[in-house]
């Protein structure tokens, strides 16, 4: 299958929390790698190339469907907030506030852009919709998503997190490079278009980088001595319960509303995934210095590969549909 392609970035990304497990002292802030710096500087140009690649032709050929983008953005940003807070608050008696949080922080991601559309499009689904959608999601994210993480700061742990310098930072250091992108769009989309790889690459890279950077934290704060291993098998637990609920809830409110096929195999992907490529540059810029920074990315992380894994399953199984009629 296709997501076995994966297994590179994943291995690649079990081989950072190695290392942010077994070498802490050279990934942590001031160490002799400065990666507190080095991935700031990869996020900016990260979000810059992806600004320079995004296509405005693409985006306004799936932006009429208005029904479509306000079931995506109402399971993004309310559906899966609502599960989030439900969980947050719901299990302050046997969870961890780290393990909680982390859990509400992935609720509050926007949705991925390439994994939605190469699932829409393998599914035989609306692809300029899930180019729309998905786009439109990371730049809402952009100010939702630390709104929606300070409500939970405020009440849930009694810390405050000040909510405009938030989405300030977050706005200076992923949607200035975005916007810078798009400015310089015709001076570099014939490049980028014959070196589409160097995105991906860019991409994979400086998240490896603030995972190993997270895990480097949290080691030296002695977070992993913290809790037992039966923690993290419950956070796995919990990933793939959140997976399961919102791919129900998405496929059959689909149905409910009758939506054509290609709006559903839509709507379905772009309103059940999250944006591990988004998740951890704002993890960076929202928890930065954290001390559990490694266990609030370690929902994220799991919930992306599990989101690809099952929904490279679930489109085959569209697009045999889609063959049949």
């Amino acid at each position: 299958m296709k997501f076995l392609k994966l297994d590179g970035f994943v291995a690649a990304m079990l081989g950072a929390v190695v290392l942010g497990l077994l070498l802490p002292q050279f990934g942590a802030k001031g160490g002799i790698l400065h990666l507190d710096i080095v991935t700031q500087i990869g996020i900016a140009l990260v979000f810059f190339l992806h600004g320079a690649n995004l296509s405005p032709h693409a985006v306004k050929a799936g932006a009429a469907n208005w029904k479509l983008h306000l079931f995506v953005h109402a399971a993004t940003f309310v559906l899966f907030p609502a599960i989030g807070f439900a969980v947050f608050f719901g299990t302050q008696a046997f969870l961890p506030q780290d393990v909680r949080l982390g859990f509400f922080y992935l609720c509050a991601l926007p949705s991925t852009i390439s994994s939605s559309v190469a699932m829409t499009a393998l599914g035989k689904g609306n692809v300029p919709g899930a180019v729309f959608d998905a786009t439109l999601s990371g730049l809402i994210g952009m100010v939702v998503t630390p709104f929606l993480v300070s409500i939970v700061v405020s009440a849930g742990t009694g810390q405050h997190l000040p909510l405009l310098p938030a989405i300030l930072d977050v706005a200076l250091k992923l949607l200035l490079p975005f916007a810078a992108g798009q400015m310089f769009r015709p001076l570099l989309k014939d490049i980028i278009a014959r070196h589409k790889s160097w995105i991906t690459k860019a991409d994979r890279t400086v998240i490896l980088l603030i995972v190993y950077a997270a895990f480097c934290e949290s080691t030296l704060a002695g977070i992993w001595t913290q809790y037992n291993p039966l923690v993290l098998l419950g956070i796995l637990l919990m990933v793939s319960a959140l997976l399961a609920i919102v791919l129900t809830a998405t496929r059959f409110a689909a149905r409910a509303f009758h939506f054509p096929r290609e709006d559903e195999v839509a709507a379905v992907f772009c309103g059940s995934k999250k944006s591990l490529a988004n998740g951890a540059p704002i993890a960076a810029v929202l928890f930065a210095g954290h001390p559990a920074m490694g266990m609030i990315m370690l929902p994220i992380m799991l919930y992306h590969q599990l989101q690809l894994i099952v929904c490279s399953i679930l489109a085959r199984r569209y697009a045999d549909a889609a063959e049949r009629q």
